[in-house]
């Protein structure tokens, strides 16, 4: 397809929404596009099953774009007694260092530790009632005793080193900036996920790349489920038309119950908690954490991360009660709550507002807990059965709970659920099969190096280890389509085709409009937040987005009026839900 040819036909339907429309029929639809409904709809797809995917917004634009950003074993959930839950995620963990390397990689991460026997009278009480009490910090103790059983949980060929345990003045010497009142430090390893939203685009296109059995759209909701199957309206046009299947899976995460209602089936299984982050543009406090995950148990109970990302520092996160009609976002007291955190870890770096480039709040997709505390939630999953009485045959499955480390498992489990109701046999699985980009991905500095310099004739190495880098060795594809410069015409200079973005240099416009034509971009945010990490960096400025509306406007057709629109709608969305600030000459534009 030509870069400049629009995606959309004359009444406006996207070419995937038209499909559909044209053969409204598959043996399973699946409603939710986060990571447990993408990596279900990929699992079924390479079993050769009829499966749709539908998603009300875009893909990975709920929960599971609101991450911590970590693929990790939990090593906190042995407290609550969840040993099974701890032992798939590590071996999650573990595999997903090997399938998924180009996204994720090994997070070395340390805890630092103000006391020696601190919780260690509190923690059985918690195990056993899983509710808080009066809140504690762990001590050393207790941390070295969850280690050592993480450890034991964590073997698996030396996939990561095991924990290590230091005294103040080791500790100090490591990471000086620290709160010089720390006892210890331990120090362990999980997993960085750096790119979720790539991660979980990686395995949608997998999904799709199976056949055209395998469909998928975004912006498409899910109204409601009668006789002729899952209604859904197409929220670009507003067309609708019914979807008809042998089995409904809701995998809409913490907006299950939500759904369902929609359905016209009301229940109560979701009681999801929000957690918030900010990200900082701090130099200081980046060189402070070494490039380490800083990682603990504040005093009132609250898991907290300091976290280099992107040449910035995330800081995370809360664990608060939500209404989930109302769009969760990071408050000011949330904020000063993660300043706190952050002069308790590191005194002498000061924090302050101006340094916030991006804020970003979720919900998780928790069980509903009346009272037991946030933290002590269970992050397992379980998958809900129910027939359609008004659709005989038809039975809909609803995902309640899951996590990120653990989507591939899950989406093995909940697509056997399926497989057994299709009285079909799975003929591959997904274990050790790489995501995306990373087949084939290099695992050695060396290795890469030779990638990119085996890519790099007409683009350059550097810039083609920047690609690798980004996309895994996906990459090659749009490299192909560099080399091919008659392609871009429009998208720069004829004699460099590949020219950067005029208002950020890190991405240029071929790439965008390879993003957009190839990724079902339907609107400005999905690019700027979800294909690339312009928002998350705070690199999103007015000039940047009307650049880029400019962009998306020529590969989807777009008119000045509608490219105009878009970017109004990205600047107000990011500077009310996710505090970026464009001044209100910008805002009004």
């Amino acid at each position: 397809m030509n870069p400049t040819t629009p995606r959309n036909d004359p009444a406006g339907l996207r070419t995937e929404v038209r499909e559909l429309q044209a053969r409204p029929e598959a043996s399973v639809v699946i409603i939710g596009g986060g990571i447990n409904g993408i990596a279900t709809f990929r699992d079924l797809a390479l079993q050769g099953v009829d499966v749709v995917l539908v998603e009300r917004d875009d893909f990975v634009s709920g929960a599971s774009s609101a991450s911590s950003h970590m693929i990790h074993g939990g090593i906190r959930y042995l407290e609550n007694g969840e040993f099974r839950l701890v032992q798939e995620s590590v071996v999650e963990r573990n595999g997903l260092l090997k399938i998924a390397p180009h996204v994720v990689k090994p997070l070395q991460t340390t805890v630092p530790i103000f006391s020696t026997f601190s919780g260690i009278l509190s923690a059985p009480l918690r195990f056993l009632s899983h509710r808080q009490g009066k809140p504690t910090e762990r001590g050393a103790l207790l941390i070295k005793t969850g280690l050592t059983i993480y450890d034991a949980f964590s073997r698996d060929g030396g996939t990561v080193p095991r924990h290590r345990f230091h005294g103040r003045s080791r500790s100090l010497a490591e990471l000086p900036a620290l709160n010089p009142d720390l006892k210890y430090t331990a120090t362990y390893y999980d997993a960085s996920m750096h790119d979720p939203e790539r991660l979980a685009l990686d395995a949608l296109r997998d999904g799709l790349a199976a056949g055209p059995h395998a469909r998928a759209a975004n912006h498409l909701e899910a109204v409601g489920l009668g006789a002729a199957g899952v209604r859904v309206r197409d929220r670009e046009t507003g067309a609708e038309f019914d979807l008809a299947s042998e089995v409904v899976v809701n995998a809409s995460g913490p907006w299950t119950d939500l759904t369902n209602a929609a359905l016209g089936r009301p229940t109560t299984y979701m009681g999801g908690t929000k957690g918030s982050h900010i990200v900082l543009d701090h130099p200081e406090l980046l060189a402070a954490t070494g490039g380490r995950e800083i990682f603990f148990e504040h005093e009132d109970g609250r898991i907290v991360l300091i976290y280099p990302l992107h040449g910035r520092v995330m800081v995370g996160t809360t664990d608060l009660e939500h209404d989930l009609r109302e769009p969760a976002v990071c408050t000011e007291e949330e904020v000063d709550y993660f300043f706190d955190l952050v002069r308790h870890v590191f005194p002498a770096v000061e924090v302050d507002r101006a340094q916030i480039v991006y804020r970003f709040s979720g919900v998780r997709p928790l069980p509903r807990h009346d009272d037991t505390q946030p933290g002590f939630v269970s992050r397992d999953y379980r998958i809900e059965r129910t027939d359609v009485p008004e659709r005989p045959g038809t039975t809909m499955l609803s995902l309640v709970g899951g996590k990120w480390t653990t989507f591939r498992a899950l989406a093995e489990h909940l697509s056997n659920e399926v497989l057994g109701l299709l009285g079909r046999e799975r003929v591959r699985s997904t274990e050790g099969l790489a995501i995306g980009g990373g087949a084939g991905y290099p695992a050695t500095e060396a290795g890469r190096a030779d990638w990119a310099v085996a890519h790099g004739e007409e683009i350059g190495r550097d810039r083609a280890a920047v690609l690798l880098d980004r996309y895994g060795t996906r990459a090659a594809e749009l490299i192909a389509e560099l080399e091919r410069a008659e392609a871009f015409a429009g998208f720069g200079d004829a004699d460099e085709p590949d020219a950067p973005l005029a208002h950020h240099p890190g991405y240029t416009r071929a790439e965008i409009a390879w993003l957009v034509r190839t990724e079902r971009v339907v609107h400005l945010l999905d690019l700027v937040q979800r294909r690339t990490a312009i928002a998350f960096t705070g690199a999103a400025t007015a000039p940047l987005l009307d650049e880029l509306a400019d962009i998306a406007g020529d590969v989807l057709g777009w008119d000045a009026e509608r490219r105009d629109a878009e970017a109004a709608e990205a600047r107000r969305v990011l500077a009310e839900r996710h505090g970026v600030s464009f001044g209100a000459v910008e805002l009004l534009r």
